[in-house]
This record gives C-alpha cells, structure tokens and sequence, in this order.
C-alpha cells in the first residue's frame, strides 16, 4: 500500500484548488497584509492545537503512531508568533473564525471516532509547512518587512533547519506513510479526509479575503484574483506551483 503516493496524487485537485483561492493568489504576489495574516495564524493555533492534542492522545495507536514526530510540533512556533503580532496578552484577544472553528471541530471529531483519519491531517498541515510553506515564509517577510526572528515561526523548524534536512525528512515521513497497515477502504479514507482538510483550509482562506480586499481596493484585488492558474493538476506530476517556488528557493 503505497500510501504517500495515494494521498499525493488523491489530493491533486484539492490543492490546486488551494492555490486558487483569492487569499492565495494575492500572498503568492506578495500582498500580505498583517491583520488578515495574524488572524489566519490564530485560527492555525487552534487548528494546530486540536491536532497536536489528538496526535499525542493517539501517540501509540497502532495507524497514527507510524506518523507521531514530536519535532513538528507547531503550537509553540505559532504562540511565539501570536505574541508578535498581538502582544504578551495575545491569548487574551484571538478567537478562531466560524470555519477555524469548523476545522477544529472536525478534528476532534475524527480523533474520537476514528483516529486513523488523524493521518490525514498531519499530511495536509506538515507536508504543506515543509514544502510550499517554505515559500510562503519567504513572501511574507518580504511583503511585511518582517525582523530576522520573528512572525514567521509556523514554518520554521528547529530540528530541520536546511532545505536538505527538510528534503531528508520528508522522505522519511513518505517512509512512514507507507508503513501504515490499513486496508482498502481506510486508505480510501486517509485520501477523502485529506481532501476534506485542503477544502477546509479554504474555507479559512475565504474568511480572509474581505480584509485583503478591504486593504489593497476593489480594483487591485479583482485584477489578481480573477484568473485560475495552474496548479498541481497542471504541472510535474505530484508538483504544486508552490512546491516549486519553494523547490527554486
């Protein structure tokens, strides 16, 4: 069962559609504005939260345990960041969004009914942190001007610190996906819930659009988000356009 290469290609479409998100389209063009990304780092906290919570419950479940790395933690990266953006009070002041919430919701709900799914999760959010994550710190601390150590901790990895150590680790959670014993119909499963996760990674985008729209005008904002551009669909097989960005950097 060559799971990596299941949930690679059954997430195709899924993550071009990802890309193509107004939201996104705008950030891969270098307009980031602060308030829309400090809100979409709040909702990423608690979003992180209910994952790492659930992955350390199920630490040794015999599916989710083949994919438990405590170096990927990111809830500490992303307090580190909230209390840039916020201030030292910051738990005090973020809420998650109605679809941060929903995201949240719904994985507390596969951790207690059905933990294997968790292995969904962790492949959209840390695979995604590795990969065009890296691409997107970059733009972001272009975009906002950002000090050499802070607010961009979400995709910065102590334990990974080089494009090669990255790579090396990547390989090595492919290995571990591919190490999960499920049969047919849960592997079906990890690859529906996948899907599910990049659609509700959207649906937070969306939430963001009117403060991007709100900060660069109508105009700007139509011009950039009114073409679809290729994504993973659409280029090397298995290769989204932010993984390439992030591959050339």
């Amino acid at each position: 069962m060559n799971l990596a290469m299941r949930l690679r290609e059954g997430t195709k479409h899924a993550h071009t559609a990802a890309e193509n998100t107004a939201f996104m389209k705008c950030f891969l063009k270098g307009i980031v504005e602060r308030e829309p990304f400090r809100k979409l780092t709040a909702d990423l906290y608690f979003v992180y939260q209910a994952l790492e919570d659930a992955m350390d419950e199920y630490a040794h479940h015999p599916e989710v345990s083949k994919v438990y790395f405590p170096a990927l933690r990111r809830v500490p990266k992303l307090a580190a960041d909230l209390a840039y953006y916020y201030g030292d009070d910051w738990r005090h002041q973020i809420q998650a969004s109605p679809k941060g919430v929903a995201y949240v919701d719904r994985i507390q709900t596969v951790a207690e009914e059905n933990p294997a799914l968790l292995i969904a999760h962790a492949y959209v959010r840390y695979m995604g942190d590795l990969s065009g994550g890296q691409s997107l710190r970059h733009i972001a601390r272009s975009a906002m001007s950002l000090p050499p150590d802070r607010g961009t901790g979400l995709h910065e990895f102590d334990a990974f610190p080089t494009v090669e150590s990255r790579r090396a680790f990547k390989m090595t959670y492919r290995d571990a996906l591919n190490a999960v014993e499920v049969d047919e119909a849960t592997a079906q499963a990890i690859v529906d819930e996948a899907n599910l996760a990049f659609q509700m990674n959207r649906d937070v985008f969306h939430e963001m659009e009117d403060d991007v729209r709100a900060a660069i005008g109508d105009h700007v904002f139509d011009l950039i988000t009114r073409q679809d551009k290729p994504g993973s669909t659409d280029r090397a097989p298995g290769r989204s356009a932010v993984e390439l960005i992030a591959a050339e950097a």
